[in-house]
C-alpha cells in the first residue's frame, strides 16, 4: 500500500465513508456526553481526528467501538481539564442560558450539567447508546461495579434535580428514567 495517511487517496474513501455513515450517532453521543452542542462538535472532531491518525495501518479491528470508546475517554479527559482550569464550572452559571436541546426537557439539560463526568458518560452510554453495564465498563475502561455505581448515584442526583425544579417551578415532577425502580418499590 503506496501513500499512507489519512489524507491520501488510498485510504481516504473509506475514511470518508466511515465519517459521513457515522457523524449523526457520534454527534448524539457527544452532546449527551457534553451538553452542549459547540463542545459537542469539537469532541467529535477530536474523536475523528484519533482514527484518522489509526486508519490506515494501525486501523482498529472494530471501528465503530472503537472510536465509540476514544470519545467517551476523551470527554473524561476534557472535563478533568476544564475543572482543574475552571473551578467554577461545575455549578456555576456560566453566563449562558440553558437551551432545551430537541424535546429535551431544560431542567434535565441543567442536571445532567451537575454530574460527575464519571456519572454523566455511565448515563449517557446506557441511555443514549443502549449499552448493558459490562459494555458500559468496556468503553469506561473499569469494572462492571464502578459503572453500576455510577449509574445509581447519576440516576438519584437526577432525581433529586427533578424535585428541587419540580419544588421552585411548582409544576409536575419530571420522570427519570433508571435502575432505580426497585428501590422504589422498597419503600
Amino acid at each position: 500500500m503506496a501513500g499512507g495517511g489519512p489524507g491520501t487517496e488510498p485510504g481516504l474513501g473509506g475514511f470518508a465513508d466511515f465519517m459521513a455513515v457515522h457523524q449523526a450517532a457520534l454527534l448524539r453521543l457527544a452532546h449527551a456526553l457534553t451538553g452542549d452542542p459547540h463542545d459537542a462538535w469539537d469532541l467529535t472532531q477530536e474523536t475523528f481526528a484519533r482514527l484518522g491518525e489509526r486508519w490506515d495501518g494501525r486501523r482498529p479491528d472494530v471501528p465503530e467501538a472503537w472510536v465509540r470508546t476514544v470519545m467517551v475517554r476523551l470527554n473524561i479527559d476534557r472535563v478533568r481539564r476544564l475543572r482543574r482550569e475552571l473551578p467554577l464550572l461545575g455549578g456555576a452559571d456560566r453566563g449562558q442560558p440553558v437551551q432545551q436541546v430537541g424535546a429535551v426537557d431544560v431542567w434535565l439539560v441543567e442536571a445532567l450539567a451537575t454530574l460527575t463526568p464519571r456519572q454523566r458518560t455511565a448515563l449517557a452510554l446506557r441511555y443514549v447508546e443502549d449499552l448493558d453495564v459490562r459494555g458500559i465498563a468496556e468503553r469506561m475502561g473499569c469494572s462492571e461495579g464502578t459503572v453500576k455505581s455510577q449509574l445509581s448515584r447519576g440516576t438519584q442526583r437526577l432525581r433529586e434535580h427533578a424535585r428541587d425544579h419540580a419544588d421552585h417551578h411548582a409544576g409536575h415532577l419530571p420522570a427519570v428514567p433508571g435502575p432505580a425502580r426497585r428501590e422504589e418499590a422498597n419503600r
